[in-house]
């Protein structure tokens, strides 16, 4: 069995990506937000119990949500 909180930190990035791309109305934009930020808790959670080879994963997990989040426009 792999390590639980790896898998679902993946899978949170996959949903956020996901969301991103599907938005297009304010809300939906917040929505994508909120699971952005639900996936960085979920690699934070995630890397403290994970290997070396798991932790650059992650790290490529985390530079994909940084490039989510900066690809999100703004809305008001």
């Amino acid at each position: 069995m792999g390590n639980r909180l790896f898998q679902q930190a993946r899978s949170r990035v996959e949903q956020a990506e996901l969301m991103v791309k599907q938005a297009s109305t304010p809300e939906e934009l917040a929505e994508a937000s909120t699971e952005i930020g639900k996936a960085r808790n979920d690699l934070s959670s995630a890397f403290a119990q994970s290997t070396t080879a798991e932790k650059r994963q992650l790290a490529d997990l985390q530079n994909q949500v940084d490039a989510l989040e900066n690809s999100l426009p703004e809305y008001r």
